[in-house]
């Protein structure tokens, strides 16, 4: 890995750590005292942060500049969206099948989907 890709995982990964409060913290607003299903209340908080992810990403990890922002968040969400069907399906298997605590569930699938959320952004949503 070159000094340069290193650097724009490095920056992605601190965006991605400010995501998770704003994800963790809607979610558990969403499940704790609105009382939403776990599953609403976990697409709903990761749907937030994938919001104020783009912004950062945009702008600090990948300085991008391109004109087509709708385009671009298009295809951020696109990414995100397969992330989120990754994130619930690793939360229902942990969670349902191997009754692991939700919240450490969903830590493990936080940490799977920002692999996955890196690859598909570096090469595909800030690929230009």
């Amino acid at each position: 890995m070159n000094n340069e890709l290193l650097w724009k995982f490095l920056k992605f990964g601190a965006v991605g750590f400010s995501g998770v409060f704003v994800d963790f913290g809607i979610t558990w607003l969403c499940r704790e005292k609105i009382r939403l299903n776990q599953y609403l209340a976990n697409s709903t908080g990761f749907l937030a942060a994938v919001i104020s992810n783009y912004v950062l990403n945009r702008v600090w990890t990948f300085e991008s500049n391109d004109p087509s922002v709708i385009t671009q968040f298009s295809k951020f969400l696109l990414a995100a969206l397969i992330g989120l069907a990754l994130n619930n399906g690793i939360i229902y298997l942990l969670n349902e099948r191997f009754r692991v605590n939700f919240y450490a569930a969903k830590l493990a699938a936080t940490a799977v989907v920002m692999l996955w959320n890196f690859w598909a952004n570096y090469t595909f949503t800030f690929s230009g």
